[in-house]
């Protein structure tokens, strides 16, 4: 169907506005992004000396006795997006809670999700599964310490309401794979991982001084692990946002090129357009031209000529006589 030019130009427009939206987009995508890298960078540091200060407990203390996670009370935090325009992030994301969810039903303790997103949040109701708190995203990276703080508040909270007092944490969220790829990873916290606890004890301690320490036993164990979750928790936050705008970042991209393409195309229709007009218009007016020649040649020729016929001389007096 032929569109008019002034179709054609009001479309041309509207893309040319969603162009620009799309690319404020994307930059704002590779610009957020940045700052969560370089704060999971950050706490990786942070979280290493954690891990130190158990070798150091091990140490001095031994081998822990690990929690039994079969009796423990099951808790999934899932981090997903506030905001769209990442495809489907939340839905693979809201699959793998889902997943975790069939491989703990063996249990008789319901598990409890936490979310993080209200995008997310949406998208596990889509499937069903009820959320016990939703909580929202940070808005930049000095968030991220709010953020965990507040989750292993909430955790001290649900262990003191517990008969049992063991927690058994899961982490959902999505990871950076090779080839610029993402893939939804589930990371457990809690209990504390045997190999990972095993491996601290038969590392050799580097240093030449002994550790010690003057805190109660319980207390700084319960001081490590509080650390552990929180450095854990801030790493993947920072993991999560940076995957959800690198996301973002792709589909904006590919929009971008999708709305170049359609431009191209309107820009061929709208030239295609106006080299129409144009050759109506000049049709119009060599019409026009030949009609008036036309006009004037047909009154020319059935004109009748200004002057009657001429005497050979003047008139004589005779010729008046009546």
């Amino acid at each position: 169907m032929t569109q008019t030019l002034e179709t054609l130009t009001r479309r041309t427009d509207t893309l040319t506005s969603i162009r620009g939206i799309v690319h404020t987009m994307k930059t704002l995508s590779a610009t957020n992004a940045l700052p969560y890298e370089h704060a999971a960078r950050s706490i990786d540091a942070y979280r290493e000396t954690i891990l130190n200060g158990f070798q150091a407990f091990l140490h001095r203390n031994g081998p822990l006795a690990l929690a039994n996670e079969e009796a423990a009370a099951q808790i999934i935090v899932a981090f997903g997006s506030d905001h769209g325009l990442c495809g489907n992030y939340n839905e693979v994301l809201a699959d793998q809670v889902l997943e975790q969810l069939r491989d703990h039903a063996s249990s008789r303790i319901t598990a409890r999700v936490i979310c993080v997103g209200a995008q997310m949040e949406d998208a596990l109701n889509g499937l069903g599964i009820r959320v016990e708190c939703t909580l929202l995203q940070p808005a930049t990276a000095d968030g991220l310490g709010r953020l965990a703080g507040d989750l292993v508040t909430r955790f001290d909270a649900i262990r003191r309401v517990i008969s049992s007092g063991d927690l058994s944490v899961t982490l959902v969220f999505m990871e950076r794979s090779v080839h610029g790829q993402q893939s939804p990873v589930s990371r457990r916290l809690l209990p504390l991982d045997a190999d990972l606890i095993g491996d601290l004890s038969r590392r050799p301690w580097k240093s030449r001084s002994l550790p010690n320490f003057s805190l109660p036993s319980n207390h700084l164990l319960s001081a490590l692990i509080r650390s552990y979750l929180f450095a854990s928790i801030f790493r993947a936050a920072a993991e999560a946002l940076v995957t959800e705008n690198a996301a973002r970042l792709a589909r904006m991209q590919q929009a971008e090129q999708s709305i170049d393409e359609q431009l191209e195309t309107l820009k061929s229709e709208v030239r295609m357009a106006r080299q129409r007009e144009i050759t109506t218009e000049l049709l119009d007016v060599i019409i026009g031209f030949e009609a008036l020649k036309h006009r004037k040649r047909l009154t020319g020729n059935s004109r009748p000529p200004r002057n009657g016929p001429r005497t050979s001389g003047p008139a004589t007096t005779l010729d008046r006589r009546p």
